[in-house]
């Protein structure tokens, strides 16, 4: 908030057109239906048929509203510790299938970045921190398609990595937290099932597209709620941006980082600090409050508490009883 002019940021606020933020909250609130109809695609029971919806949409709605109020990210265990103790799947299989959703989401969100910094109306000298955007949208690419192309060879043959990698630990842990880390690995190999599925690798590109597609458009309206003069594709950049931006565990709910990140991507298309200011506080606070608020409401139905989300991390499983399900 360093120089801001509040005036401008006031100006901006009275500015909007509700209707258009209201549409704004729609679309940005539809995705996570849409991250729901992806993960039952990804993560399946033990026969590879589907998991039912209802606890599924509890366990996404649960996780993304810890995201909000906890700090690092705490939602994405809590996601997989929910639908662990709701449907017959481990732990680790649940949480390696929310790994392999956030490296499709930033193969994807890099993709349409791509189409953004190459449309005609992007400026050629637009840096970010220094660095060119171009470079830096390369970089994250080799990055992250590294890591599918890693992910899938454990796949395809996980036999010899599995037996590797449990004579390593043994080498250098006592046998029963060696176990442990075994049976762990396990269940992460178990969620990466998906990627050796044509069909259901299929439809997990196409339905990352339709969310992230779906994401990118409540960023557009909302461009046109405070009429900013931003192009249709720059809602692309900014998605992206942000994705990698909260990517890293922070404050409870990205607060600080979501908005500097939105000022120095508007920057790029002339908007001021203090207007950008504007309109990512709008945006953040109006779209974190539905799911937010779906989540408390899925924590009362699950008669969970926010202390049971705030002790779960990765040595979940063993307690847990990982598998039971219901």
């Amino acid at each position: 908030m360093r120089g801001t002019h509040w005036n401008e940021v006031l100006a901006g606020l009275r500015a909007v057109d509700p209707i258009l933020l209201l549409v704004t909250v729609v679309l940005a609130t539809l995705t996570f239906p849409l991250r729901l109809i992806r993960w039952r695609v990804i993560l399946r029971d033990k026969d590879e048929a589907p998991l039912p919806p209802g606890p599924l949409w509890h366990a996404v709605a649960i996780g993304f509203m810890a995201n909000n109020i906890l700090p690092a990210r705490a939602g994405e265990f809590a996601r997989a510790y929910v639908a662990s103790r709701q449907v017959p799947v481990r732990f680790t299989t649940a949480l390696a299938s929310i790994a392999v959703e956030r490296v499709f989401d930033a193969l994807v969100m890099l993709g349409l970045m791509a189409l953004a910094i190459a449309a005609p109306s992007f400026p050629r000298t637009s840096t970010l921190m220094g660095t060119p955007l171009s470079r830096l949208a390369a970089r994250t690419a080799v990055l992250f398609g590294a890591l599918f192309v890693i992910a899938l060879v454990i796949v395809l043959r996980p036999a010899p990595w599995l037996a590797l990698f449990e004579r390593v630990t043994r080498a250098v842990l006592p046998s029963r937290y060696a176990e442990r880390l075994a049976s762990v690995a396990e269940g992460l190999v178990a969620g990466l099932e998906v990627l050796k599925r044509p069909g259901r690798f299929g439809a997990m590109l196409f339905w990352s597209l339709v969310l992230w597609l779906t994401n990118a458009a409540s960023f557009a309206v909302c461009f046109r709620a405070f009429g900013l003069s931003v192009p249709l594709e720059g809602a692309l950049l900014l998605q992206g941006i942000l994705g990698f931006a909260v990517a890293v565990p922070a404050s409870a709910g990205f607060f600080g980082v979501f908005e500097k990140a939105t000022q120095l991507t508007l920057q790029i298309y002339g908007i001021t600090p203090s207007l950008a200011l504007a309109y990512a506080v709008t945006y953040h606070v109006s779209t974190l409050l539905p799911i937010t608020l779906l989540g408390l409401r899925s924590l009362a139905t699950m008669r969970l508490h926010l202390s049971d989300l705030r002790r779960v991390g990765p040595a979940e499983p063993a307690a847990s009883g990982e598998g039971a399900g219901p």
